[in-house]
Order: C-alpha cells, then structure tokens, then sequence
C-alpha cells in the first residue's frame, strides 16, 4: 500500500506586502527567514485576514511590486512578523497560521 504524506514546518516570515483590498486581504506577501525574495501565501481565512487587515491598516504602503513568478501586490513598510506552515511539497505553498 502507497501513502503521500504532506510535510509541513512552522516558520515565521515578515510580511512585506499583500494582495487585495487592505483590510481584508486575499493574500499576503510574504519574505520567509532566510529567503530574499517574497512569496505570495495562500488565500487567507475571512476571519484571519480580517484580523490582519486591521494590522497592517496603517502601515505605509510602497508601490506595486511583482513576485519572481509574476504576480502583483501592494508593497508595505512593515514590521509585521505571521507564523507560516510552508509546505515542503512542490510548490512549498505558504499558509498563514497567525500574527506574531
């Protein structure tokens, strides 16, 4: 019998950005420890993004950035650190988990 096993480590990731309107966002953008370049999390749940969005609601915004794959969001100047599953699977999706 074959079984996928999907693996998942805690890790912290400062949110550099997001994706959506500010005080619900769809998604954030994320910079994981160790990492140079941001990732777009996965879609967040209403309740948490609504959380979130009330913290970054005044943070001062940036410009428009792009991702390495192309995806677009509002860049912020934050201090805002969220606790991350990051997938170890192909696509090492991040899911958002909370605020620091």
């Amino acid at each position: 019998m074959w079984r996928k096993i999907r693996h998942a480590d805690t890790t912290d990731a400062r949110v550099v950005g997001f994706v959506g309107p500010r005080r619900r966002p769809r998604r954030l953008a994320l910079l994981p420890a160790g990492e140079s370049r941001p990732r777009l999390s996965a879609p967040l749940d209403p309740v948490l993004a609504a959380r979130l969005g009330a913290l970054l609601a005044d943070a001062p915004a940036t410009g428009e950035h792009r991702t390495e794959t192309g995806e677009t969001y509002t860049a912020l100047a934050t201090g805002l650190v969220v606790e991350v599953l990051a997938g170890t699977g192909r696509h090492g999706t991040l899911t958002v988990v909370r605020a620091r």
